[in-house]
Parts: C-alpha cells; structure tokens; sequence
C-alpha cells in the first residue's frame, strides 16, 4: 500500500481509542508494523499474548495496539482494542508489501484458445491454461502455474507461481494458494490383484469454496468417485496431504505436515495442530480440537479438544517408559488377577462364622 494512513487515521480504521503519550503526535506516519522487542519508533506493535507483557516496558514503538486493562502500563502512545490480535491482522492488510500484478497475459504464456480469461485477470510468464479453464474476474495465476482441462479459478484468487491445478477442479473467490501447491492430483487408489496393484482411475474432481487458502507444498488429491470438498474459509497450511474424498468444513484449519486419509470428513471450525493424522471413513465433530501428533484413528463424536502420543523426555526416561509400555498388558492382567483374589480374600473375611 502506497499510501499509509496516519496514527489518527490507523485508529479510526481498526476502530481503537488512541491514547497519545506526551508530545506524541497523531499525524504521525507508521512506516510498518514489528514486534515488540523489534519495533523502531516509526513502527506500530502489538500485545495479544500474556507471555509477551515483559517487552511493554521497554519498546522504542510508537503505538501498541493492547487492551484496556494493559494502557497504563504503555510507555507509548496506546491503540486500545477489545481484541489486540484480531486488530493487528487487519491492520498487516494495511502495510502489505506483496508486490501488485497488473492486468494482462503474459506474452509467453499459452492459453488454449477455448479457455476463458476475464479482461482483468493477470496471467504471468510460463503459465499453461488449458481448454475449457476459466479465470475470474481479477484473479491472479502466477508464473509457471498450470491451470487443467476445464478448471475454474474464482474472482480475485490468487495462485502464487508454480502451483499446478489437475483438470476438473474448481477453486472459488478470494482464496489464496501458495507455491508449488498441487490440486487435483490421482488419490491413492490401487486394486490388489495377482500379486499386483490395479490403478483405480479416479473419476472425481476437487471442490474449493471461497476464501480459502492453502500453503505451500501442499497436495489436495481429487475424489474416486465424487470430488474432494473444501469448504469456505478453510485454512490450510504448508506440506499437508488431503486425499481422496476428504470432507472439510468450513472455517476449519490444519496445520502444517497434518495427513488426512481417503473418505475422512472433518467437521465446521475445527482445528487440526501440526503432524496431525486421521484415518480414512472417521468423522471429526464440529468444533473439535486436535493437538499437535494426534493420530486421529476412530471417529470423534462431539465437539472438545483430543489428544495421542506422549510428551517428550530425556531418552533415558523415555526408553525406560516405552519397556513399560509394551508391558502394560500383562500388567493389566495381573492387576486384575490381584483385584479378584482381593475380592475373595474380603468376602471369606467378611462371611459369618459357622455355629459350632
């Protein structure tokens, strides 16, 4: 954005009450946003997490979004907010520094002459779009992209370079999807037979809704049979595999390097934490919350935040738990048995003496 609003102005578009500290001045230009630690004196900051309220005292920032509770203790001039990071991820949409493409196709580009691409569209260097695709209105296909057979990218959505969209996939508005992304690519699917794998053709496509962004390296395979759905507002993050069939609802998020198996189907604003994996054919519940190296291996039928694994230790610990761990059975066993003699032993103490 070339042109930076003012601090006075800042406020008024994030909604803030702005409090000047002493000689401030609220026709101030912030050159940017930054950390608290990190922030210059021409740069806004902001406090939305308790573990960071040590760094207050001592920023060089000239304006910190926080809430009501946390302005007396500014040192500088106070943005005050209900919700601090909410107000600071609109206000990055201010300082965005991602670079502008203007409308037009690239001369070395190939457009099939049966694709459709809005007049303000841009088409960068290299990028293929293939018979039938259509590019909406505004959307931004970035360099080396293909777009297949058919495909449909919405209004305003943006692929970064070198994401490659299968034929039969469609991405609505104002998603984002970042470098080296593949839609649409065969699901897992092989018949055994003979001794052999038969490739099971995969007849579906991929379906993302609007709103929607992906991270890089990502792969979202298409449907057997029926597409792939992402729902809208889904966020997706770097290096995580969803295969063939998988249902996402919408206002969910994965974090990077999560797996979700063929068929699985996660519910409406859930949240998958990073290394995650969910077996094919579950369901996750609406507003379920997964902790990071959670495997996911039976459905989850209402809504809380679940669980796997074990906490890291030193190895020595950890080698001598993970002996137990392989002993717990007999273990159990055992217990058992003692809890029976137990049992046994109480009720021969507690049974009445015979009459002599």
């Amino acid at each position: 954005m070339t042109d930076k609003p003012t601090l006075a102005q800042l406020a008024e578009q994030l909604g803030a009450r702005l409090c000047l500290a002493p000689g401030a001045d609220p026709g101030l230009v912030p050159s940017g946003l930054n950390t608290l630690q990190d922030a210059s004196d021409s740069q806004v900051s902001f406090l939305a997490s308790a573990s960071y309220r040590r760094f207050l005292a001592g920023t060089r920032a000239c304006a910190v979004l926080l809430t009501e509770e946390l302005a007396a203790e500014c040192p500088v001039s106070a943005l005050v907010v209900d919700d601090p990071y909410y107000a600071f991820a609109r206000a990055t949409t201010l300082y965005d520094t991602a670079p502008r493409s203007a409308p037009g196709v690239h001369p070395s580009a190939a457009v099939h002459a049966d694709a459709e691409v809005e007049v303000s569209a841009c088409v960068g260097p290299g990028a293929v779009i293939e018979a039938g695709a259509r590019i909406g209105a505004n959307a931004i296909v970035g360099a080396n992209c293909v777009v297949g057979e058919g495909s449909e990218i919405g209004a305003r959505t943006r692929l970064h370079a070198g994401v490659i969209i299968y034929h039969g996939c469609s991405i609505g508005r104002d998603c984002v999807v970042h470098s080296h992304t593949v839609i649409g690519a065969d699901g897992f699917g092989f018949a055994p037979h003979g001794g052999q794998w038969i490739k099971i053709h995969q007849l579906g496509g991929v379906e993302i809704g609007d709103e929607v962004e992906v991270g890089a390296c990502t792969c979202i395979d298409r449907g057997a049979l029926g597409n792939t759905v992402i729902g809208r507002g889904v966020k997706i993050d770097n290096q995580v595999q969803i295969a063939h069939n998988v249902r996402i609802g919408d206002y969910s998020a994965i974090a990077a390097c999560s797996a979700i198996a063929g068929s699985a189907t996660i519910g409406n604003r859930c949240t998958l934490a990073g290394g995650t994996g969910v077996v094919g054919h579950v369901t996750v519940a609406d507003g379920s919350h997964v902790t990071a190296r959670t495997l996911v291996t039976k459905s989850i039928d209402s809504a809380g935040s679940y669980s796997s694994g074990t906490p890291f230790s030193d190895s020595r610990s950890w080698r001598r738990n993970a002996v137990r761990f392989g002993q717990l059975d007999e273990m159990t066993r055992r217990l058992k048995g003692l809890e029976k003699r137990l049992e046994t032993l109480a009720a021969e103490r507690d049974r009445p003496a015979e009459k002599e």
